[in-house]
């Protein structure tokens, strides 16, 4: 049937052929020749059909499959489902001449929302609210989410608590730097932060009356080098740094945790988008190779919502018990409600679902992104893990009118200014998240950055 389905790509438009392909048939399936159960070609004979490469068609396909069109069944190939409920209305780009043109949010570190399956969110809502009202609430977290969350971690970062740490639920990661910093550190104390570096977690510190030490960051992530002997503490995104992208290799991963033993420093690791890498292999976690010294926080915020509000804390039985005590003195800790429903959420096995959805889903997204921005000759940062990527320009002055010209077009871009934490700067760009965005908006967005990024 597909032989006489009009698929037409035009190499000359900005649009990837890959979100063509998509397109044209999530078209055919709303109002063309396509019907639900319909048989597609293989990506091998679509690809030579339309004169591109198969990985242009698997791009088109995954997206599609994340999307809930296509249903691929073992031995038979690859078939069109019934039109999603919940699927977008509209596929062309925006037009720049609509009175009221639709601003496109390209700011890095929201979650993919389009990848929960509506169906398990609200059952594991309902599971949430089946409990007796607590009287009581366990300082370090409910008992099942603590389960949940040690399933999570042993699974997808190749970390458990043993006798050595002690896993704790947090209100999130913000949260959680906060409580470190009352319950393990003193007013006046300084803290080691990346520059550029994440600012609510300087924010948190500062709040706690700590001085915040800016640290250069390089393409390896934090230099341990640079760090000074005054600290007490450093704080860390070895994963995928925030903003600039760079995984922390193993050998520099080492030196941080060698430098916190000699020096009696504390490591707090955020596992800023672990769960979230490309064709690359994992690397270890600092808590799996120091768990005496090194605090490892996470968070649901990025993988699923921060309408949940939680994370967790995993760190040594002192450390643990340090922030258990300050929640006793203050009748703080968080929510249960989302613990709850993340717990109901991983109880069958929804969250793995869900993370394997997601590893589907961004690959295409990750993939117009930075083949749009390099079509035009532009370099692209940290595209090998996480959720966003960074496009370096020239000057200060470069970065803010790229980011005047996105408004100026209906995008939205994240400077890397307001990153900063001190006055230097050796650092100018603009970081892009791809998976806020359906995957229309994100197909009519992109375009539009490069254009103004590849402006001279």
């Amino acid at each position: 049937m597909l032989d006489d389905l009009p698929l037409d790509l035009d190499r000359d438009l900005a649009r990837p052929l890959s979100v063509q392909i998509a397109d044209q048939l999530r078209r055919a399936a709303t109002s063309g020749p396509l019907r639900g159960g319909d048989r597609l070609p293989s990506t091998r004979a679509l690809a030579g059909r339309l004169g591109v490469s198969r990985t242009v068609v698997a791009a088109a396909y995954d997206q599609l499959h994340a999307e809930g069109w296509l249903d691929g069944r073992r031995g038979s190939g690859t078939y069109l489902t019934t039109a999603p409920a919940a699927a977008p209305a509209r596929t062309d780009p925006v037009d720049d001449t609509d009175a009221a043109p639709q601003l496109f949010d390209l700011a890095p570190g929201a979650p993919c929302v389009d990848a929960i399956d509506p169906a398990a969110w609200r059952r594991a809502w309902r599971a949430a609210a089946d409990h007796s009202p607590l009287v009581r609430k366990d300082r370090a977290g409910e008992p099942e989410f603590r389960t949940a969350v040690t399933e999570h971690l042993l699974r997808h970062r190749g970390i458990g608590a043993g006798s050595d740490t002690v896993l704790l639920a947090t209100a999130g990661t913000s949260s959680a730097v906060g409580e470190l910093a009352v319950a393990l550190l003193r007013p006046g104390d300084a803290v080691a932060m990346e520059d550029p570096g994440y600012q609510r977690a300087a924010g948190a510190f500062a709040a706690a009356g700590l001085e915040v030490v800016p640290v250069p960051v390089d393409a390896h992530g934090l230099r341990v080098d640079a760090l000074p002997s005054r600290i007490k503490a450093v704080y860390c995104t070895p994963a995928h740094q925030f903003p600039l992208g760079a995984r922390m290799p193993a050998a520099r991963r080492v030196e941080l945790v060698e430098h916190a033993r000699r020096s009696g420093t504390l490591v707090i690791e955020d596992d800023y988008d672990g769960e979230l890498r490309y064709d690359t292999a994992p690397l270890p976690l600092l808590a799996t190779m120091a768990p005496d010294v090194v605090v490892h926080l996470g968070t649901t915020s990025k993988i699923l919502s921060p309408s949940l509000g939680v994370g967790w804390l995993l760190a040594a039985p002192e450390i643990a018990g340090a922030v258990l005590a300050h929640r006793e003195r203050t009748g703080t800790g968080p929510s249960t409600a989302g613990q709850r429903v993340l717990a109901a959420f991983a109880a069958h096995g929804d969250l793995a679902r869900h993370l394997r959805r997601l590893r589907r889903m961004l690959p295409p997204r990750r993939a117009l992104v930075v083949t749009e921005l390099r079509r035009r000759g532009l370099g692209v940062l940290g595209d090998d893990a996480g959720s966003h990527v960074v496009v370096p320009v020239e000057s200060a002055e470069d970065e803010l009118r790229v980011v005047a010209e996105g408004l100026a077009h209906g995008v939205a871009l994240d400077g890397l200014a307001r990153h900063h934490l001190g006055s230097r700067r050796d650092h100018f760009g603009v970081a892009l998240g791809y998976t806020a965005l359906s995957w229309p908006e994100l197909a009519a967005a992109v375009p539009k950055a490069a254009a103004c990024l590849a402006r001279p």
